[in-house]
């Protein structure tokens, strides 16, 4: 995308070498620096680096970076939600697209967008008067330079598990990107219970439930939602949330930490806040009551273990799959996860893209050979079907995997699916 800027040199900015003219100025980063000599020759007016790009946009306002495999979104949504409510302006951007104040400014794309996109985003937050920008930073964000040379306010640890092995190739190089996120002196919030963890000491805070920490999670209950004591300091402070499962207890704890920080309001009135928060959607979200139906977007072996272990003991239908063009790694250890607290499984696609669909399931289907139940449907919508039609009264069905993704990708297809619509759509055709 080409941004008009105020520059006596130049007009537009962009990191399309397609789009350099002599009134424009190329952008290089990780993807677009090997079109370099192509925006050369289209006549660009200048090449720009990160560093440059603090002379054309204003990032100058506190950016809380958040990263982690799972916990993401809900942290930072839920720290977007309990600063609005305390009456603050506040930009947020990440896999649910990109919002401020309430308002959605543009659809998701990358969880972390690409660095110019990242710098003008930070600008037009700035101008529209913003306190706080939030932002998701995955992986490839860190590895790729997208948050090159961007200040942090506060940096947020969630946790790190196996994924995106088809990028780092191994677990040890995903943990160091991850990590190397976390080494400078920057204020940070960091969860002390994750064993994968490394980080500076310096500025450091921690939050947790097992071990001691900045803010510690003292008592908590799992019965009807959530609910808990924390403590800072001399602050000690409960909170309640219709949130489910003790993985959210982590985020909770990490939004409530992050707002102190942030703020420094009192913890009773930031913990107060936390029951305004009705979740996100795709993430744990209940479809239908009657038989009660979830749809989450856990991909990833840990993610599936935790929100299906939230479940328990209720006897669990799971319909999932694995996606294609990705870490092929995780897809048995998928399969296993989730035979290990489900009483049926429906093994079908998710986004197969260039990947032969059945080829995928049955690299899942072998972490869970023994399972006494085990269907393997390819079409996904009669995999929710059929999961639907065979669902005894005491049963729950999760679909997990896309979570509130409205599209699935077959091939070069990118067709309109959604695993929430599909449920309406078969229960109210009778497919239960």
């Amino acid at each position: 995308m080409r941004y008009k800027i105020d520059s006596d040199q130049f007009d537009f900015v962009s990191s399309d070498s397609r789009e350099c003219d002599g009134q424009t100025a190329f952008v290089l980063d990780w993807y677009s620096r090997k079109f370099e000599e192509d925006a050369k020759k289209r006549g660009a007016k200048a090449i720009l680096t990160a560093v440059d790009l603090h002379r054309y946009f204003d990032v100058n306002l506190p950016i809380v970076g958040i990263t982690g495999t799972n916990g993401k979104t809900t942290i930072a949504a839920l720290i977007y939600s309990v600063l609005l409510d305390l009456g603050y302006k506040v930009a947020v951007q990440g896999t649910r697209g990109f919002m401020i104040n309430g308002e959605k400014i543009a659809q998701k794309t990358l969880t972390t967008p690409v660095l110019l996109d990242n710098y003008a985003r930070i600008d037009r937050a700035k101008k529209l008067g913003c306190d706080f920008f939030i932002t998701e930073v995955s992986s490839h964000a860190i590895a790729q330079g997208r948050i090159d040379d961007l200040k942090f306010a506060l940096k947020i640890h969630s946790n790190i598990t196996s994924d995106h092995l088809d990028f780092h190739n191994e677990f040890e190089e995903y943990r160091r990107v991850k990590n190397s996120f976390l080494s400078d002196d920057s204020l940070k919030l960091i969860n002390k219970d994750d064993p994968n963890v490394e980080y500076s000491l310096t500025n450091a805070r921690t939050y947790a439930i097992e071990q001691s920490a900045t803010f510690k999670l003292e008592a908590y209950s799992l019965d009807d939602g959530l609910s808990g004591a924390i403590a800072f300091g001399g602050e000690r402070a409960i909170f309640n949330s219709s949130l489910i499962g003790k993985f959210n207890l982590y985020n909770i704890a990490a939004a409530i930490g992050a707002v102190k920080l942030l703020t420094n309001k009192p913890l009773d009135l930031i913990c107060d806040q936390i029951e305004n928060f009705g979740g996100v959607a795709g993430r744990m979200e209940i479809v239908n009551r009657d038989p009660i139906v979830i749809v989450d977007f856990a991909h990833t072996p840990d993610g599936i273990d935790k929100a299906l272990e939230a479940l328990l003991p209720r006897k669990i239908v799971a319909v999932f799959g694995a996606g294609g063009d990705r870490d092929k790694t995780k897809r048995p250890l998928m399969g296993a996860a989730a035979a290990k607290h489900s009483k049926k499984l429906y093994i079908t696609s998710d986004n197969p893209r260039s990947e032969d669909p059945q080829t995928i399931i049955d690299e899942v289907k072998a972490g869970c050979a023994n399972h006494p139940f085990v269907a393997s449907i390819v079409d996904r919508k009669e995999a929710i079907e059929k999961a639907l039609k065979e669902l005894a009264p005491d049963e729950i069905l999760v679909i997990l995997g896309k979570g509130d993704e409205t599209t699935q990708t077959i091939g070069a297809q990118v067709l309109p699916f959604c695993d929430r619509e599909v449920v309406l759509e078969l229960l109210k055709g009778g497919a239960a």
